[in-house]
């Protein structure tokens, strides 16, 4: 007697934890994706050389949920090719980046 009364408190416990669990609705996220600035089309870069990238932020969320990273792409290429620059504030609309020096001459595209 004492076995099944202990089996339904515990049971009772249990149940009361499980619904006690509260879930809550995934926050909307702000993905922003800025308007690159510079460089442009008439812009040239040299390999090894410290450049600025810059965006437009008039538009920019209060919170950004996206992380914040500059990638050059090879204009006739969809594949990404070298990270320039990861982890900053996306809000500071601009960031200095290095050319890396293994880089083929070309066209590139910042995305």
């Amino acid at each position: 007697m004492h076995a099944k009364i202990l089996l339904t408190a515990l049971t009772s416990s249990l149940l009361s934890l499980a619904s006690g669990a509260a879930i809550n609705a995934r926050a909307a996220l702000d993905v922003f994706d800025p308007h690159i600035l510079t460089p442009n089309n008439s812009t040239i870069w040299v390999v090894g050389s410290v450049e600025t990238v810059t965006w437009d932020t008039s538009d920019a969320p209060e919170n950004i949920s996206n992380g914040a990273m500059v990638v050059l792409k090879p204009a006739e290429s969809l594949t990404p090719q070298y990270e320039l620059a990861k982890g900053f504030d996306l809000r500071a609309g601009i960031v200095n980046v290095t050319i890396p020096d293994d880089i083929s001459p070309g066209g590139y595209a910042i995305i």
